[in-house]
């Protein structure tokens, strides 16, 4: 059997998780969020006082590191460290940092990449993360690469942690995400950026039921 997969790459706060999310449940897919994989890996290595730019290092800590994904009663995706819900923690803004580092590290991305694989293999997908149209998943059956411009995306990613009551400012935020930006376009290993074949979806002009719609309409074209 063959099984429907969808890439959803894009920057830091665009909206990505949030629609490949609502997009899984109207579809009945499996939604997989990659960011929170490295995330994970990131809050591991910040809670061992680990250098996470440090590619020695961070290897040595893997061994040590067990994900699991899990869905609650309403459908949403948990994420387990060790057993350990770490959910929330993982959102915490002196993570992202952490997550941005040893994504660009290669032993990091090869350890999560087959796991990540695998999970297309067995089920009807939406992945969402930097490079799965180009690396993880480049033969998807529909990429996406969703933007909008720097101001739209801190404004969202402010307004998200605000309402989870985490005490931060919109200027912080907003230089937290240029810096992300910066290491995850630079970075020598799979840079962000959109594949080739991608369909280009900003959402700097829409609001989330229009950007919704626009993506239904695209994945409806492959179901």
């Amino acid at each position: 059997m063959k099984y429907k997969s969808i890439a959803l790459d894009g920057p830091s706060g665009s909206g990505k998780s949030t629609l490949a999310k609502r997009i899984a449940k109207h579809f009945n897919m499996i939604y997989v969020d990659t960011g929170a994989m490295y995330r994970a890996i990131g809050l591991f290595v910040f809670r061992s006082g680990v250098d996470s730019k440090d590619e020695n290092a961070v290897s040595g800590l893997l061994g040590q590191i067990k994900l699991r994904m899990k869905y609650d009663d309403s459908g949403s995706q948990r994420m387990l460290l060790n057993g350990e819900d770490v959910s929330e923690a993982i959102r915490l803004p002196e993570i992202s940092t952490y997550a941005s580092n040893v994504s660009a590290l290669p032993v990091v991305r090869k350890f999560l990449l087959g796991m990540q694989q695998d999970m297309a293999k067995s089920s009807d997908v939406i992945m969402d993360g930097r490079d799965i149209g180009t690396v993880v998943l480049p033969n998807a059956d529909l990429k996406i690469f969703i933007t909008a411009d720097e101001n739209a995306r801190a404004l969202r990613r402010f307004k998200e942690l605000k309402a989870k009551g985490v005490d931060t400012s919109l200027e912080d935020v907003a230089a937290d995400m240029a810096q992300r930006d910066k290491n995850d376009s630079e970075r020598e290993a799979a840079p962000l950026r959109a594949a080739k074949d991608a369909t280009l979806v900003d959402t700097t002009e829409l609001d989330f039921e229009q950007s919704f719609q626009a993506l239904v309409q695209l994945v409806s074209e492959i179901s």
